[in-house]
């Protein structure tokens, strides 16, 4: 068994791999996530989880992408080309098609181990059906795009909550699963990877300049004359953010440095493990995360964040929510709740409304020109999060 210290979540999480080769099936490579999000709830009676319904105007449409990069080797399966899979959501005309599924059987399973969780049966995951239709007409074109990227070992279906609600709202999302980073990947010829990232001891350090190159690659795929989905000009490519949480906010400073073409970036409780050039970053950045670990002054404040914040030399933002966890920022707390532990100091029924919150109110602004109050000043209505203008 391998352990990966990753610095820069809300706590040092540890993340357990058993080794397995690749494209092991599911029952072959057991993963355990120790994080705050474990639970052991064999006696609870499971019934098939129900995600919060996205709050904007419009029905939200999904499709899933698979992407390969024929330039590039795949850094953890040299062997084979770097694929990506991807899910692109976008504000759809009418409620159309078929509900899409949350994960496939098999990831499913893995994700159910890596989370602790015992009884239940290793498809549930796979039988919840999210808020979002396969085969639904986008709304128009000229989309602005928010890429968002999962932390490290999380699939990409750990935003979808997050990503619902930025498509209600009137944007393109693609949220990217990196393969090989994930507890489990599915891809189209069936099989099912897993973490081989996670069982490389320095393999952080490596993630944000290859998900960097991920993103490069994404956004070509998706704005250029043939893009991989849609009609051209279905995203606007003047108009493009990202957020990453954990590992993937590091990699969306990191992609923001390498590629000009992305307008703003914001990370959800990660950490700066690979910093900020002394040159800096003049385009808007907010830092949004847990009180625990980015309190500034706190008893057990993480440091990069105050050790890059004089190189962010744009629009930027401080921002610590009293009560979160690393996982209140993902899909998790509404997942495990269901599965009947109690809610943490942050529940879900909180944390999923300040994300979508703060999350969308940045893109409003960065992306569209619309400003919004909660960047900007103590909100009665979330009173949980409190704005650091200067460390």
């Amino acid at each position: 068994m391998i352990k990966v210290l990753v610095r820069g979540l809300a706590a040092c999480v540890t993340v357990a791999v058993v080794a397995a080769p690749a494209h092991a099936a599911p029952s072959s490579a057991p993963v355990s996530v120790s994080a705050s999000v474990n639970a052991s709830v064999s006696a609870a009676r499971f019934t098939v989880p129900v995600l919060p319904k996205p709050t904007g105007p419009h029905p939200v449409g999904a499709v899933d992408l698979h992407l390969v990069d024929s330039s590039r080797a795949d850094p953890w399966e040299p062997g084979r080309r770097r694929e990506l899979m991807v899910t692109l959501r976008y504000p759809a005309r009418a409620k159309t098609g078929v509900r899409t599924r949350y994960v496939t059987p098999a990831e499913s399973a893995l994700l159910l181990a890596g989370l602790g969780v015992e009884g239940p049966p290793p498809d549930l995951l796979n039988r919840i059906r999210t808020n979002a239709r396969t085969g639904a007409r986008p709304l128009r074109s000229g989309l602005p795009l928010v890429v968002l990227s999962p932390g490290f070992g999380l699939p990409r279906s750990s935003l979808t909550t997050l990503g619902e609600e930025l498509a209600s709202r009137g944007y393109a999302v693609a949220t990217v699963g990196h393969p090989y980073e994930a507890m489990a990947t599915t891809l189209p010829d069936g099989t099912t990877v897993t973490c081989a990232a996670c069982e490389i001891e320095d393999s952080p350090g490596l993630v944000p300049a290859i998900r960097s190159a991920d993103v490069s690659f994404l956004i070509g795929r998706l704005t250029g004359a043939r893009p991989a989905w849609g009609p051209p000009g279905l995203i606007d490519a003047s108009r493009i953010g990202m957020a990453g949480h954990s590992i993937g906010g590091n990699s969306a400073a990191q992609a923001m440095v390498d590629d000009p073409r992305i307008d703003a970036g914001l990370v959800m409780d990660g950490s700066f493990i690979v910093p900020l050039p002394e040159s800096g970053l003049a385009r808007p950045f907010m830092l949004f995360g847990t009180e625990g670990s980015f309190l500034p002054g706190g008893p057990d404040e993480e440091t990069s964040w105050r050790d890059n914040w004089p190189r962010l030399t744009g629009w930027k933002r401080w921002a610590t929510v009293t009560g979160a966890e690393h996982e209140s920022f993902t899909d998790y707390p509404v997942l495990i709740e269901q599965f009947g532990t109690p809610p943490g100091a942050l529940p879900a029924a909180r944390a999923v409304p300040i994300t979508r919150s703060y999350v969308r109110a940045f893109f409003d602004l960065h992306l569209r020109g619309v400003p919004s109050p909660l960047l900007n000043r103590p909100s009665p209505r979330n009173p949980e999060v409190r704005l650091w203008k200067t460390p």
